[in-house]
């Protein structure tokens, strides 16, 4: 069975990386960094929109500013068919 990794990025996903900028509970002056990687779809990015929702609705911290890095891993280029796999002795 392949990875569920290698799986997302067949169908298109590819690794994105967030910067989360968010301000302290209990110190709302002082600005901590969380970073968030998952592989989602870009331009919408569904899997991080998600995240951003459910930290804004369960986690005291809040949010500041967000920067987002996104690279596909596998291109179209990048796969081919072959018909024999030789060895090298």
């Amino acid at each position: 069975m392949p990875d569920r990794a290698f799986l997302k990025q067949m169908e298109g996903y590819g690794l994105t990386t967030a910067e989360i900028h968010y301000h302290l509970p209990d110190h709302p002056s002082v600005l901590q960094l969380y970073v968030w990687q998952e592989y989602d779809l870009a331009p919408k990015f569904p899997e991080l929109k998600a995240f951003l929702d459910f930290w804004s609705h369960e986690i005291e911290g809040k949010l500041h500013s967000v920067v987002v890095a996104h690279k596909r891993l596998i291109a179209p280029l990048d796969l081919r068919n072959t018909t024999d796999l030789g060895s090298v002795h």
